[in-house]
């Protein structure tokens, strides 16, 4: 596999999707081994969305040879399969800087080119905003035309089946791109995977048909029924297969299956689509990692999201370190072992929320529900009701998607549901859409939830069980994404409240949430430098607050509070709230991110961006706590 900095060959004549229209099949072809050549070493230095890309190359190709953006718009659910897109479209330059500070952005990005339009990555919209522009178009009366290519996991999200139905009742010139790889993140399954299975067995496309017989040995789930079909067909039973019902029953035009990494089938499938002037659906069958050996070698996720990697092997270049991840499927996994009544649930990220681990071993008691994460929540519910303890992990980002079903499906039931979240905080490279920072503010006006943040493997271990061990309403445990960090273990404990450090003098309290422990002890220290006392305390439970955290309080001259979330009513609000309510007039100041969409770059970047580094904190606590330099130190009580 070639490494460049720049371009070459045909790719470097390619600065706008128009240059693509004037080659030649043979060009074409020369082009798609360009881009895989490209994608391999661009991603292996920055890490990113790698497998998805590669199966969509052709497909991107003919799209951009077939309508004409950014005049007709081209959409992407999600967006991580838009790299080729970004290529064609005259960013070859800023892949040396792909999702770090001040480079591309993993999705596409408005502000990056004109060719963009659509940067909320998560999955199911796409359809939605592809529904809307229709219609603005046909009612401003605008030849224009919309394209939404829409991975095959999305479609198990139930904002595609709604978007669906309205785009067939109105009829506008909308082509809606299945990229059917058989696997969002992991192998898509569920019903409506085992249809788009049997989609691909149309006896016309003996091309396709072997496409589709190597991707179903490492499809275990769907692979054997399917296969079994794909036999009846080739006897003859020609009613086994019927590829139009599914869509057309809803009047929409249906063309397929073809294969996607043709470009001149594309092109041909693409051009009576366009020409159609009304809805129609395009189903391309395409295989993930396609072109490059690792990743179709990859069969847990064809390399969808690999960090910096060797590009002749594959191989990531960082050492392996102990992750949050893994420390959840291993604890949870231990629960399970205790209790059978513990069942594990997710929403198409069974391997990236460490769901997966459950399911190798009880795979009867974990759930992977496909990209619908308001279902799972609600399934959840049904089995609590059932009396099981469902453990539902997601993304802290992706719950956002289902905040009515906790508040009215889960909590108001009082319902022994455990949600954990992964990538809680500043996550880092990939923007603003998957950071997990709203969690403690939103789900904080839940009644009843109980929201835990583990500092490290110990507290995770423990607050996990804890939360399991509640039977009388909803808990949520939340914690970073990567690695977890060295043990920093209490000095004491004070009701649920773990002390991590204390001074004699009492002249700050701060409160380090979670991730932000570490941060903690660090401004302490600098604070110590000046001469201050600092308590440091981890309530571990943060909502509700720990009443031993407001007599903390109440013996301090100032209240400081860390966290990895949202200032607005987050932990810091919710400690304010609790003083207010003890009638304790300490003064409280609060450190987190503040409101906005930040852009992409390392966790650290933009940590410092923000103003959440030691050094700040600490500067500006110490300017705060010297205006109470002159109010005598408050009476120290054990």
């Amino acid at each position: 596999m070639s490494e460049f900095s720049a371009p070459d060959g045909t790719l470097a004549s390619i600065t706008g999707p128009g240059d693509l229209k004037r080659l030649t099949p043979e060009q074409l072809t020369l082009l798609a081994a360009e881009i895989r050549d490209f994608l391999v070493a661009k991603v292996s230095r920055t890490g990113g969305h790698l497998g998805p890309n590669l199966g969509v190359v052709e497909t991107t190709l003919a799209i951009h040879r077939v309508f004409d953006s950014p005049r007709d718009r081209v959409l992407f659910d999600t967006g991580h399969q838009a790299y080729v897109h970004k290529i064609v479209t005259g960013r070859q330059d800023g892949f040396d800087l792909l999702r770090q500070r001040g480079g591309l952005s993993g999705y596409p990005s408005r502000a990056e080119s004109e060719h963009d339009l659509v940067e909320n990555s998560h999955a199911s919209t796409a359809l939605s905003y592809a529904d809307g522009l229709s219609k603005a178009f046909a009612l401003r009366g605008e030849d224009r035309h919309t394209v939404a290519v829409v991975g095959d996991g999305a479609l198990t999200g139930g904002m595609c089946w709604e978007a669906l139905n309205n785009i067939a009742s109105a009829k506008n010139r909308l082509v809606i791109v299945v990229n059917d790889n058989g696997r969002s993140y992991a192998p898509t399954i569920g019903g409506l995977a085992d249809h788009l299975s049997t989609l691909r067995l149309n006896p016309g496309y003996e091309k396709v048909l072997d496409l589709v017989k190597d991707a179903l040995g490492s499809t275990p789930v769907v692979g054997k029924p399917v296969y079994e079909v794909l036999h009846a067909v080739k006897r003859g039973i020609k009613d086994a297969v019927s590829p139009q019902p599914m869509f057309e029953d809803l009047g929409i035009k249906y063309l397929g299956p073809v294969d996607g990494h043709d470009v001149q089938a594309m092109e041909s499938a693409l051009r009576r689509a366009k020409g159609f002037n009304a809805p129609v659906i395009v189903h391309a069958v395409t295989r993930k990692g396609y072109g490059y050996r690792p990743a179709e070698q990859d069969e847990a996720d064809c390399l969808h999201s690999p960090g910096a990697f060797d590009a002749e092997t594959g191989k990531l270049s960082a050492p392996a370190k102990l992750k949050w991840t893994s420390v959840f499927a291993d604890e949870l996994v231990a629960i399970a072992d205790e209790r059978p009544d513990v069942v594990g649930i997710t929403a198409a990220m069974a391997e990236p929320t460490g769901i997966a681990a459950l399911a190798k071993k009880y795979p009867e008691r974990a759930y992977d529900v496909g990209i619908a994460e308001q279902h799972a929540v609600t399934s959840a519910a049904g089995l609590a009701m059932g009396g099981l303890h469902p453990v539902v992990a997601v993304y802290a980002t992706f719950l956002n998607r289902a905040f009515d079903q906790v508040l009215l499906d889960v909590a108001m039931h009082e319902l022994p549901v455990t949600f954990v979240l992964d990538r809680a905080g500043i996550t880092g490279p990939d923007g603003p859409s998957h950071y997990g920072i709203w969690d403690m503010s939103i789900f904080g006006v839940v009644p009843g939830l109980r929201i835990a943040a583990p500092r490290d493997e110990a507290t995770l271990r423990e607050e996990l069980r804890e939360a399991v061990a509640v039977d009388d309403g909803p808990t949520l445990v939340r914690f970073p994404t990567g690695a977890v960090p060295a043990a920093l273990p209490a000095v004491r404990r004070v009701g649920q409240v773990d002390v991590l450090r204390e001074d004699e003098r009492k002249d700050v309290l701060l409160v380090a949430v979670g991730s932000f422990a570490g941060l903690g002890l660090e401004v302490a220290d600098r604070l110590a430098e000046q001469g201050f006392g600092v308590t440091v305390a981890d309530p571990r439970w943060v909502r509700p607050v720990p009443i031993e955290l407001t007599g903390m309080a109440g013996r301090h001259r100032l209240v400081v509070t860390l966290e990895d979330g949202m200032r607005a009513g987050g932990v810091g609000d919710a400690v304010a709230s609790a003083l207010r309510d003890a009638g304790i007039e300490v003064p409280l100041r609060d450190f987190g991110v503040p409101a906005g969409f930040h852009p992409h770059g390392s966790r650290p970047e933009i940590l410092t961006a923000l103003g959440l580094t030691a050094q700040d904190v600490a500067r500006d606590v110490t300017e705060w706590v010297s205006k109470l330099a002159d109010q005598p130190e408050l009476e120290h009580k054990a």
